[in-house]
């Protein structure tokens, strides 16, 4: 789930999760493993390092990131120096808590308790590996950890017949929003048995998120309400409903999470790693991070470059892009996965919307509008199929090409007057359970893009203006993503980001992965990040869906896995196909 928009927000995160559970969702880390432009501006392009001509001139004009000082400043020295216990947790795993100021600027004002859990590396493969906690010491003057036994810098022991112990390897699955502890607990025994036996898997639920002072907004009968809003709204008093709906989940968060609600944001998330990075006992953050992860990781690059270890960012979001730009160029990335999908269909006998591909987006946009004007019967308890919520299984089903069979028989049943199997894949991305309930995902997906960026519409009339741009880049899902990106024109916290490069001057090789169909993070996004980072290395996997590593692609698998264990990045402009 990456980025700008409600869908475009809330999908992000859903996807690492949804896909673990054999669903999809918005913007977080890829299928299997992990969780735009139209065809001509964020498809395929040949691959390279830098970004494209026009995306060169966003980021010539954007403000770079400027690191931190490299000293932790006398108030935040505590904080570095905590000695979290571990204990065992979650069958086979241990769980910590540790301390963060709530404001980095003003520690006095109080604190969160945030939450992380971990896989003990396993040397040889099998067997647990030794507490890197225990012992240790803090630097402030450099931020560095050693270990007060011997003296050395931590983290450089041996285990047994697997080579130097590597440290800790923190994981990250996008959103904003996706628990990193939950994302750990499904996928660390699917990680390479020579990155395993070398690395402890961490997983820190960031502030407002999961188990770290979860955000929490609106009850399960009003998300119910607010997914089903019509988001093609044909008239003012649709308009009105759609404004309201964006009120309301404004307000409940304001309501129900308090003044931590200002301090959410992927700067101060990003601070909270490094607090972690000292606390585990490593001098340089080892990190892999999925969709929204990679804004995560790459501004801990630029905040703290000289702390860079082994960082691979999969599915990479622009930072350079305002959110009007992302939310755009988002939509056509999903344009571009609806065109895969299309052709694919085409090819099959038994298509559910025609034999070609222009006859197949003729048949959505029909069945999406008839959807919109008439709600379909569902078998969920009554609950009817809404037009928005038609368009959201539809982008649901583009994260993962393993969802193109769901999406084909949701089709078909649509057309035949049945709306549960698009209803089915709606509430997989919203992350919605069997009960009614809805994940922390979406609240804090919404309130981190709302401090990360300042809002892309402050009214109807604004979106109403960029329609028809929206519209050229996804004749599909553009109005649809345009009306979504509303809801941070009300939030009740102003933001404190905007768009900015990151160049990490100085940083260790930072390894960047572009899909050039990914639906959620269009592949010139991945061309643009690794192009302003100094030491960024572009890997590319031409194929299909969000995010690459970890879906059995053995090049790219292998490339990330050799960097991993020896620090040696792929050749620049290195692609893997599938």
């Amino acid at each position: 789930m990456t980025a700008f928009g409600r869908r475009a927000r809330s999908a992000a995160a859903v996807l690492v999760l949804g896909l673990l559970a054999g669903s999809a969702g918005g913007c977080s880390a890829g299928p299997a493993g992990s969780a735009g432009a139209s065809a001509g501006a964020s498809g395929p392009s040949a691959a390279g390092s830098g970004p494209s001509a026009g995306a060169a001139a966003v980021v010539a004009a954007a403000t770079p990131l400027e690191p931190l000082p490299a000293a932790v400043p006398d108030a935040l020295a505590p904080y570095y120096a905590q000695r979290p216990v571990w204990q065992p947790c979650d069958g086979g795993f241990e769980c910590t808590t540790f301390r963060v100021p709530t404001d980095y600027d003003r520690p006095a004002d109080g604190d969160l308790t945030l939450s992380a859990a971990r896989a003990v590396a396993v040397p040889g493969g099998s067997g647990a590996g030794s507490d890197p906690g225990s012992g240790l010491g803090f630097d402030p003057a450099t931020g560095s950890v050693t270990n007060s036994v011997t003296g050395s810098a931590a983290g450089s022991g041996s285990s047994p017949g697997t080579g130097p112990r590597l440290g800790s390897l923190l994981l990250n699955p996008g959103g904003p929003g996706g628990s990193a502890i939950e994302y750990l607990e499904a996928v660390a025994r699917t990680y390479d048995g020579s990155v395993r036996a070398r690395y402890d898997l961490v997983g820190l639920d960031p502030r407002g998120v999961g188990r770290s002072n979860p955000v929490s907004c609106l009850s399960g009968e009003r998300m119910d309400a607010f997914t089903a809003v019509d988001l093609e709204p044909g008239d003012q008093r649709a308009v009105d409903a759609l404004v309201a709906a964006d009120k309301e989940f404004a307000e409940g968060c304001r309501r129900q999470a308090g003044p931590a609600l200002g301090h959410l944001s992927t700067v101060e998330a990003a601070r909270d790693m490094d607090v972690l990075r000292a606390l585990l006992g490593d001098e340089r953050l080892n990190f892999v991070g999925k969709s929204y992860g990679t804004f995560l990781g790459a501004t801990y690059a630029g905040l703290f470059p000289s702390r860079v270890g082994r960082l691979v960012l999969d599915g990479a979001m622009d930072p350079a892009l305002d959110s009007v730009a992302g939310n755009r160029t988002q939509a056509g990335g999903f344009e571009t996965a609806w065109a895969a999908f299309a052709e694919d269909c085409a090819g099959r006998a038994g298509c559910p919307l025609g034999r070609t591909v222009p006859q197949i987006g003729e048949q959505l946009s029909a069945l999406l509008e008839a959807v919109h004007a008439a709600p379909l019967p569902s078998t969920d308890h009554g609950r009817p199929l809404t037009g928005s919520q038609a368009t959201t299984g539809v982008i649901q089903a583009l994260y993962a090409d393993f969802l193109w069979p769901q999406l084909r028989s949701a089709l078909a049943d649509a057309r035949a007057g049945d709306g549960s199997g698009l209803l089915k894949l709606s509430d997989a991305y919203y992350g919605r359970g069997a009960d009614g309930s809805y994940p922390n995902l979406m609240f804090a997906n919404t309130a981190v893009n709302c401090l990360d960026l300042p809002a892309p519409f402050r009214t109807p009339e604004d979106v109403r203006r960029a329609l028809p741009d929206f519209e050229r880049a996804s004749p599909h899902f553009g109005r649809d993503m345009a009306w979504m990106a509303l809801t941070c024109a009300y939030w009740p916290v102003r933001a404190t980001g905007a768009a900015h490069t990151i160049r990490a001057a100085g940083a260790a090789p930072i390894v960047v992965i572009g899909t050039t169909r990914d639906p959620a993070t269009p592949y010139d996004w991945a061309r643009s990040l690794a192009g302003q980072l100094e030491s960024g290395r572009l890997l590319t996997y031409d194929g299909d869906g969000h995010t690459a590593y970890g879906r059995h692609n053995a090049c790219v698998d292998g490339a990330v896995d050799h960097f991993l264990l020896t620090g040696e990045p792929p050749e620049q402009g290195k692609r893997c196909g599938r």
